[in-house]
């Protein structure tokens, strides 16, 4: 009689986050404390976010305006998560990617929907500001250890940006959700709670503000010669197109749509939607809630420290500029704090970009025909190689153009033009994806209508300005 002993089972193949199956479908948390451990993908859209816009965009704003675009500021972060949620909302009833349903509004063009054509082009643009981002965090790491030459010189930010780019590519090679999920929680709690506590330490030194400084920041007035600039930080702070697109991804790869379960049109399946909709919301408006604190607290501080010295970061000393923000309210020992957060924070929306860009384009080449998006080995192998390719490009953009605060404007003009390429397919989606059960809160609508007024308002002023039918002073 044999003894051998039976060969032990096969693990498990992990489960397709973009695949919708019964059995991995699972009722929503019902208890507060259940919903806070199911979020996730707002943190990792925080991080994508505070770094360049925040930063960099808001902070310059700061320094160029004084107070008076705080408005702005508040505005812009505030109003567009109502389209991002919107857009999730679809993608967790249907299980399928913003991209998935760009594709659905009309007319197309070959395969593709005009708005997956914009979105094409838009990422073009954004990557001058991906390449900024690079550059910004090559910046920080040469002055606090120059190796090379002089700490902003050529040959040590090369260099930098090189070592950075290569040092996130090999974080990220294994495209696990997890990985950048805590990556991007840790990078963002350290900044958020640096930044703000310097904001609101401001008022006991020399640079600091009151309530008429505060309330004169809110008459809704754009100063001579800050149009550009308040049109790019409408486009880049906040949620912006691509982040709300990106948004669906790490939703599904989360597994909200996946543990809602395909749509059998059974009420337990309704409900499922119905609760993880919930936690949904709850997710992205903690991500909005970070995104409100740092951007209010980058700007202030802009205001406050760098523009009564007339000081505006600009092209590769965009970083030492920033750096007086501490320096001059803290002492010099506080420019390394300075240059670790800034490293900290660049370098998580880096993480941000170089996880979620790979997986929009290989989405894009599924759309296209070129690979099947469905294969799970394919999807992966392609998404590796564009982890690979796609970030070394940004690079190379960022040492033609050598400036990380024009590279960052320029990606967050293309961002705000797609924005109302979204609020349209926010729009078809709504009414031909999402069951009328799901679309029947009034202020839920009211919210989204206001949203996506303020974006069409702003998009259309920044294309009359663009033509020339307005002028920016």
């Amino acid at each position: 009689m044999s003894t051998t002993a039976p060969a032990p089972a096969a693990a498990p193949a992990q489960a397709d986050p973009y695949a919708l199956r019964a059995e991995d479908a699972r009722p929503a948390p019902t208890t507060l404390a259940a919903r806070l451990r199911h979020l996730g993908p707002g943190f990792v859209l925080s991080a994508a976010v505070v770094g360049s816009g925040e930063l960099i965009t808001t902070t310059s704003l700061g320094a160029k305006a004084g107070f008076a675009l705080l408005w702005l500021v508040v505005v812009s972060t505030a109003v567009k998560v109502w389209v991002q949620m919107e857009l999730a909302r679809w993608t967790i009833l249907n299980g399928r990617t913003a991209l998935e349903g760009y594709r659905e509004v009309g007319p197309r063009i070959g395969r593709l929907s005009w708005i997956n054509w914009l979105w094409i082009g838009m990422d073009f643009a954004k990557m001058f500001q991906r390449g900024g981002i690079i550059g910004g965090t090559a910046a920080a790491c040469s002055v606090l250890w120059p190796v090379i030459g002089e700490p902003l010189g050529t040959a040590s930010l090369t260099l930098w940006a090189f070592v950075v780019t290569l040092v996130t590519i090999g974080l990220l090679q294994s495209g696990r959700y997890s990985l950048v999920e805590r990556a991007c929680v840790v990078s963002v709690i350290v900044f958020t709670l640096v930044t703000v506590s310097l904001a609101v330490s401001l008022p006991g030194t020399e640079f600091g503000y009151g309530a008429g400084d505060l309330g004169g920041g809110f008459s809704f007035e754009i100063p001579a010669g800050t149009v550009g600039i308040a049109l790019a930080v409408f486009g880049i702070t906040g949620v912006g197109a691509d982040e709300m697109t990106t948004y669906t991804y790490w939703c599904l790869e989360k597994g909200y749509a996946r543990w809602t379960g395909p749509d059998d049109g059974s009420e337990e399946r309704a409900r499922r939607a119905a609760g993880w909709i919930k936690v949904m919301r709850m997710d992205a408006l903690t991500g909005l809630a970070v995104c409100v604190l740092c951007t209010l607290s980058f700007y202030v501080i802009g205001a406050a420290v760098l523009h009564p010295q007339g000081l505006v970061p600009e092209g590769n000393q965009m970083i030492s500029t920033l750096s007086r923000l501490y320096t001059d309210t803290m002492g010099p020992w506080a420019e390394h704090v300075f240059l670790l957060g800034a490293f900290a924070v660049l370098f998580s929306t880096l993480i941000g970009s170089t996880a979620s860009v790979p997986r929009l384009w290989t989405n894009t080449l599924g759309l296209l025909g070129v690979i099947d998006w469905t294969d799970v080995r394919a999807r992966t192998r392609t998404i590796r190689i564009l982890t690979w390719t796609l970030p070394l490009v940004w690079t190379c953009f960022f040492l033609w153009v050598q400036s990380p605060v024009l590279m960052v404007q320029i990606g967050g003009i293309g961002g705000g033009v797609f924005l109302l390429a979204v609020v349209v397919a926010v729009w078809k989606l709504r009414y031909t994806g999402v069951p009328k059960r799901f679309r029947t809160s009034p202020w839920l609508t009211a919210a989204l209508v206001l949203s996506s007024l303020a974006i069409l308002g702003v998009g259309v002023y920044g294309i009359l300005e663009t033509v020339g039918v307005v002028t920016a002073e």
